[in-house]
């Protein structure tokens, strides 16, 4: 396999990625289901502190939100850079829950991993090379989605660089691909996760949220996700999706977050997986 140090060996155990939180750790990886929520991006101090104490609530293991956002129009919300991070930390401090962002230029990467618990390397870019070696030189655990027309090994390829470059705290996110359907905003791939827990020993976790683009699907994917041996799931909520300056159509209600959550907790332990509510 030309992806050496992400393949799966007898001799090596699946990784389990451990990050601290305000109550003791939370382990990423095999035997645990992981929660990851928050909106698409740090909208305001005040939004996000407000939807970071909804999740709390509903026992997510870990919040999320775009400091800096890519987006196709430069017209569009692009997130608050340095302003979202401090507000990221700031809902850490409040909640005790790690928080994961985006990071999307390595000049930024310094500020990113100073404020957030987790690095996130977003599907656009999956095979930034330059930013994927600088990330594999950091200290956070990273999360790495696939990009939007990656294939499984190239994926892995990208994991490589960053383990090659040190950083063996990488976690695999399925996304979804572009496709031919026009239906959904990207066709998500279940069979990827399966195969993945057969050729690596990284955690992989899926975000029904980007792969479908309708709210009205990600609860049925996210279970899919789970059935087929996925680490967690990541998904988007917002308190007043139709007020989001971006992902508002996929984003779940805080209430609809919570019904889902339990529903994966008892899917979890079905799949012989423990969700740890905080």
């Amino acid at each position: 396999m030309p992806f050496i140090l992400a393949a799966k060996h007898d001799d090596i155990q699946d990784s389990v990625i451990r990050v601290k939180t305000g109550q003791g750790e939370l382990a990423i990886g095999e035997g645990s289901c992981t929660m990851i929520a928050g909106p698409c991006a740090v909208e305001s101090r005040e939004a996000y502190l407000e939807i970071a104490l909804l999740l709390m609530e509903t026992g997510v293991n870990l919040l999320r939100g775009g400091a800096f956002k890519p987006r196709t129009s430069p017209y569009s919300f692009s997130g608050l850079g340095l302003e979202g991070l401090k507000i990221l930390a700031e809902a850490r401090e409040i909640t005790g829950l790690p928080v994961v962002t985006e990071v999307l230029d390595p000049r930024d990467l310094d500020n990113v991993a100073c404020y957030s618990d987790l690095v996130q390397v977003g599907s656009r870019n999956m095979q930034n090379f330059t930013l994927l070696k600088e990330v594999g030189r950091c200290s956070r655990p990273v999360i790495l989605k696939r990009g939007l027309a990656s294939t499984i090994e190239e994926w892995l390829l990208a994991a490589e660089y960053i383990l090659n470059a040190g950083n063996d705290q990488v976690i695999l996110c399925e996304r979804g691909i572009r496709t031919f359907e026009q239906m959904t905003r990207n066709t998500i791939d279940i069979g990827a996760v399966a195969l993945i827990k057969e050729l690596s020993h990284l955690p992989v976790l899926v975000d029904p949220s980007h792969a479908t683009g309708r709210r009205s699907l990600v609860a049925p994917v996210a279970r899919a996700a789970i059935a087929a041996g996925a680490d967690g799931l990541m998904i988007e909520v917002h308190q007043r999706p139709d007020e989001a300056l971006s992902d508002g159509a996929q984003s779940l209600t805080p209430q609809g977050f919570a019904v889902l959550a339990r529903d994966i907790g008892r899917l979890a332990c079905l799949s012989g997986k423990e969700f740890t509510a905080n």
